[in-house]
């Protein structure tokens, strides 16, 4: 009876100490196996830290995670005090909504440049406020086996004709050329965004994706007419739509397919037989006037206006922005850490990031520049030419019709 008595008096004590404790909820989209696995492991960090603190994590599946966000930002009550998202004009969006609030006091005792690079400052801010903490950035390239490259005495390409020349000499061999699964069109994107770079440069495509520049613009037309020969000739893979980015990515796992235009998340989900066995080249050169700039998403976290625990979120994220924390998350992802105090894990992220600095510019993504709305339809038109290249005017006339209407120019 007293053995007993004492095991009840030790539930209690150890009950009260948990329940005592301040409950931190993170909404993420974090929920492909490896970044799920490293945002638990900084969570148990955190945790270690700072005891006080219980945090808990919801993951929900990354397209479905963007549809709910407008949701849970816009309720009345909040469900969480933390989220995941994107920097640029996904986060002002919100912040110019209300929905999101400053983070300011991340820094409080330091200032922006102690922590992150000067020029991420202004994708992070809306009217000269922090709303956004940066975790980690990355880059897209072309993404290729060096098996199959090697087999068959291809070399990666530095302009558009080679380029094409490595794309029939895949399909010679039985290889579909080219990767993609657009089942979720922002993938597709992802090409509009590079074509559009190598052809018409920056400055073009920021006016672009801030609705300045009309969708029937010859200049957009032409981005098109190189796609389309990438599309007539049938170098994407069959049947993309039927896939997600990382159901394609097998068919370049399995050296089905020879190439994938996509960021270095893909390592995330590649085999460990066929990690090592992944390179990238970068994007090749279409018109050599114009100088090369690349895409550099960078992701990190929000607080939501609404959030229960805002004490506990700034808490959280000024964990997030150190380095002990920064270097961890990138070495499990072979990312690049947003912290300017972290190097690059890997010779794979130091390639990334040499590319990156060599580069005129940088810009984010054109879902995550373009207002939402008319990154969803753009993005619907992009998908919609791959499968009818024919119906390019109609679609081009449809996306400014909504050009005009969502930002009134």
């Amino acid at each position: 009876m007293r053995g007993f008595r004492f095991f009840l008096l030790l539930i209690l004590v150890v009950a009260s100490f948990a329940f005592g404790k301040e409950r931190v909820v993170i909404n993420s989209y974090m929920s492909d196996p490896a970044p799920r696995k490293a945002l638990e492991e900084l969570v148990k960090m955190f945790e270690q830290k700072y005891p006080e603190y219980k945090v808990v994590i919801n993951t929900f599946a990354h397209e479905d995670f963007k549809v709910l966000l407008r949701t849970w930002l816009a309720s009345p009550k909040g469900t969480a005090d933390v989220v995941t998202w994107f920097a640029g004009e996904r986060m002002r969006y919100f912040a110019e909504m209300g929905l999101i609030v400053p983070v300011e006091e991340v820094f409080a005792g330091s200032k922006w440049e102690d922590y992150f690079p000067a020029s991420f400052k202004s994708t992070c801010s809306y009217k000269g406020k922090i709303y956004f903490i940066p975790q980690s950035w990355y880059w897209w390239g072309v993404y290729y086996r060096k098996s199959v490259f090697e087999k068959l005495g291809i070399k990666p390409p530095k302009t558009w004709d080679e380029f094409l020349q490595v794309c029939e000499t895949l399909k010679k061999n039985g290889i579909v050329p080219i990767a993609i699964g657009t089942k979720f069109p922002w993938t597709a994107a992802g090409w509009f965004d590079i074509l559009n770079l190598r052809i018409n440069g920056l400055d073009f495509h920021i006016s672009l994706t801030a609705g300045e520049v009309p969708y029937t613009d010859p200049r957009v037309v032409k981005v098109f007419d190189y796609w389309r020969v990438l599309v007539e000739r049938d170098y994407f893979l069959p049947n993309h739509s039927s896939y997600e980015w990382q159901e394609a990515a097998t068919f370049l796992f399995r050296g089905q397919a020879g190439m994938y235009y996509i960021g270095q998340f893909i390592k995330d989900v590649a085999p460990a037989e066929v990690k090592d066995d992944l390179d990238f080249f970068r994007f090749p050169i279409i018109d050599p006037s114009v100088p090369l700039y690349e895409e550099t998403p960078i992701d990190g976290f929000m607080v939501p206006a609404n959030a229960p625990n805002k004490k506990g979120a700034i808490a959280f994220l000024k964990f997030i922005a150190s380095k002990e924390a920064q270097e961890k998350f990138a070495k499990d992802l072979g990312r690049l850490a947003a912290n300017v105090h972290v190097a690059p894990p890997d010779e794979h992220a130091r390639k990334g990031l040499n590319m990156v600095l060599e580069s005129a510019g940088v810009t984010q993504f054109y879902d995550r520049d373009s207002n939402p709305e008319m990154a969803e339809v753009g993005m619907n038109g992009f998908v919609e030419f791959m499968h009818n290249p024919a119906k390019i005017n109609d679609i081009l006339r449809r996306l400014e019709s909504e050009r005009k209407r969502i930002y009134g120019k």
